[in-house]
Order: structure tokens, then sequence, then C-alpha cells
């Protein structure tokens, strides 16, 4: 009874906070005559702008045998411009004192500076400069080359979790280019050139291809005057191409792949299921695989977790995760670590059990209102990064969302039921769709 009456208290605190915060995301939005879509994002609490031109292109956008041309580009674009010499971008950002930095993914490419409020002018005349007047040398792609290569050699080639990740991920896309890495594969890598790099920034470098988000310390109306006086003026490109992906066939069965490497401190089990994206205004079923994954593995008092961890010591660590803000389909991933002495067999066997309970029982609707408590905080609490909110746009523009998806998407997830989650379950959990890998110490070899 004291539980139940602490957590309803806490509810209808946490819905009053939310009301009162729903109200200081003010979102205008608007696209300049060149096609060029903007969003403002107003907070006028502290007198900082965060400044984000986001690319409707990233590496599932890359032409097949050029993979890493989107990353490859991000960093190319902080040489030269018309106006710009190598590296002077980054510098003015800083003697401005600021912050800057871009990033790719496999919808998007995204660049980003963090400055006093009324730097925001100066960010735009630069960004817009390099959105079609970036000025390359040979020599620019050669050291660059060299720079993402050794960009894979850090992060993935001396990681073997890394490169287990990118073979399950290979493994479960038959056909969609999310199975190629972000980063490429080193042999084309190797062989980007000039031409590539231009091809891809001509062809999707356009503000008919860009969203312009703005977030912070700004007007509306000033954000519209000078969007239009620096963004505006560059023409559209009228060659733009559709953006059609060659899609998945119907998957029909299960793969497993075992990843050996005498790197390997901690075998574990990592198991993928071909799952729904969030589509605009049909964001239901991802909202319950969300809560799916928050209630079978997000924390110490998961289900899984419970299960595994404490119940039959089974595993010394377990996750479940979901992100469903992508253009196509994407995943619903389970991890679990087992304890020392339980083999990966012993350990895919316990969670397929769990799992197979966890359907049979229902969900517990303490734990579901528990969570959605928390997402709801966690969400007030976002509200207070300017980064953080025009990141959440820009994923989910870039992504084939519309702003009013964005908006609605909390609502959407309260409204999730037991029963939701338990049909999303059967409908993503499924063998024909899985793939299931072993990451494991090579054989015959001792730490």
């Amino acid at each position: 009874m004291i539980r139940a009456f602490a957590l309803a208290a806490a509810v209808c605190s946490a819905t009053a906070l939310w009301a009162e915060q729903e109200q200081r995301e003010k979102v205008t939005t608007f696209t300049l005559d060149n096609g060029m879509d903007v969003v403002v994002i107003e907070d006028h609490r502290a007198p900082v702008v965060q400044h984000m031109a986001w690319y409707r292109a990233g590496s599932a956008d890359e032409p097949i045998g050029s993979s890493g041309v989107a990353h490859y580009l991000e960093h190319l674009l902080f040489k030269a411009t018309d106006k710009l010499e190598s590296g002077e971008f980054s510098a003015t950002v800083a003697a401005n004192g600021g912050r800057d930095n871009a990033f790719t993914s496999y919808d998007y490419t995204a660049y980003f500076q963090r400055v006093a409020a009324d730097r925001l002018e100066l960010m735009m005349q630069m960004e817009s400069d390099r959105m079609r007047n970036i000025r390359l040398t040979e020599r620019d792609i050669v050291t660059e080359r060299d720079v993402i290569l050794e960009e894979r050699n850090q992060r993935t080639d001396s990681n073997p979790r890394a490169l287990f990740g990118e073979q399950l991920n290979a493994s479960q896309y038959l056909n969609h280019r999310y199975g190629v890495p972000i980063i490429g594969w080193r042999h084309e890598m190797e062989e980007l050139d000039m031409e590539d790099a231009l091809s891809f920034y001509q062809t999707y470098y356009s503000p008919n291809n860009a969203i312009l988000i703005v977030s912070g310390d700004v007007e509306p109306k000033e954000v519209k005057r000078l969007a239009s006086e620096y963004y505006g003026v560059i023409p559209a490109n009228p060659d733009l191409p559709e953006r059609v992906r060659s899609q998945e066939p119907p998957q029909t069965a299960a793969r497993r792949i075992v990843y050996e490497d005498a790197r390997v401190a901690q075998p574990y089990v990592h198991r993928s299921y071909l799952a729904p994206e969030r589509d605009p205004g049909e964001q239901e079923q991802a909202a319950a695989l969300f809560m799916l994954a928050q209630l079978l593995g997000g924390g110490t008092t998961s289900y899984l977790n419970e299960k595994l961890q404490f119940d039959t010591q089974t595993a010394v660590y377990v996750g479940a995760f979901y992100n469903g803000t992508s253009l196509d389909d994407t995943t619903f991933d389970l991890i679990v670590v087992p304890s020392e002495g339980v083999s990966l067999k012993e350990a895919e066997d316990a969670m397929d059990a769990a799992v197979v309970e966890f359907i049979a029982e229902g969900v517990d609707l303490d734990d579901l209102d528990r969570i959605k408590m928390q997402l709801r905080a966690s969400q007030i609490y976002a509200r207070d990064d300017v980064d953080r909110i025009a990141n959440r746009y820009g994923q989910a523009l870039t992504s084939g969302l519309t702003v009013e998806d964005v908006q609605a998407w909390p609502d959407i997830l309260q409204a999730v039921t037991g029963e939701d989650v338990i049909a999303a379950a059967k409908s993503v959990i499924q063998p024909e769709t899985s793939v299931t890998g072993w990451l494991m110490r090579k054989q015959g070899v001792t730490q």
C-alpha cells in the first residue's frame, strides 16, 4: 500500500512538472525558397545557441564500392573554402568561445557549433560558405584519407568487440546498406579519392537536402532573417536524387556467427532481430518495442537482469536495446555476458528461456509505470540541454519523421500498455529474422 501510494504521488508530481516544462519547448518551422527546412527551438534561460546543419545523406546513401565516403567528406569539410583557410573554421569558433564538431551516421551527416547567442550570425556565415564552396587539394585528400584509416585502426581494427559487431551487422542485413560500417570497409576506404568526395558533396550538400536547426536563446524572426540572408541565396540542386535504397528481402533463416580473437577478455552472446523503425504518424509499435527493451534489459531491475544476474547468477551483465530512429528497418538487440564458469551456450539458453517466460507471464504493470515515470523525468531534464534538443529533432527529421512526430513521441510512450509490449515482442522476436553471435577468445590462447 505504501509503495503504491508513493508511486501514485510521484506520478502526479512528475505529471505536473511535465505539464509545466511542456510549455517551454517552443518550436517554429519554416522552409526557405530554395527548399531548405529550418527548425527553431526557443529556450531563453541562458544566452547560448546551438547551430546545426543536418544533411539527409549518411553512409547508407553512399555509392556501392565507396563505403566511408560520407564520413570522409565530413572530415574534408574542415578544410579550406572560398572564404576560409584550412582549419580556420574551428579556430574561429574557438576564438569566439564556442565549440564545434561533426558526426556521420547511416541516415545523416551533421555539423554543429555551440556558441554565445550573439555569435549566431557568424556561424551561419561560415556554415553556409562550406555548404557549396569547399576547396580541396590533393594533399587534403591524402592527409584525411590517412586520418580516417587511422581512426578505423584505433576504433575498429584494434577492438575485437567492434570487429565482432561489424560482422554481426553485416550478417543481419542481407541487402540493405545498414550492413556496411559507417566508417567503411578498409579496402574501399584506401581507394577513396577526390572524385569520390566531390561527387558525394555535389550530389547531397545542397539547401534542398539540408535541415537547419537552431536551439537556444533565439527569436524565430531573427533566425529566419539570417537564414534567408546566408543560406537562402544558395541555389537548390535540381538534380537531387530521390532517396531510394535497396531494401531487405524476406528474412527466412536464422543466422549464427562465431568471432574468435586472442584479444577477447570477456566472451559474450549478442542476438539481434530485424525490427521496424519509427514511422511518421505510426510510432505505436516502435514505442512498444522501446518499452520492451526497457522492461527486458534496461537496468538493474529489468526482467533479464533479475532472472540471469540475481536469481540464477548465470550472467554478470544483460542488456536489451532498441533505437527506432532510422529511415529503414532497425534492430532489437539482446546481450548476455556469462558469469565465470558459464558457457556461451548456457548463457544463450538461459536468455532464451527467460524471454519465453517474460512473454508467457506478461508485463508487470508496476514495472511499466515505473519506467514511464523515469522516461518523463528524463525527457524533462533533456530539455535543459540545447545540444540534446537539437539532436533529438535532427536525428528524427533526417530519418523521415516530422516535428509533430517528435512532439507526440513522449505521449505515445506513456500510452503503451502491457498488451502492446507483449504483442510487439511476439512480432519481432522471431528466429528467422535473427542473428546470434558469440564473441570468444581464440581457442588454444590463454591470458
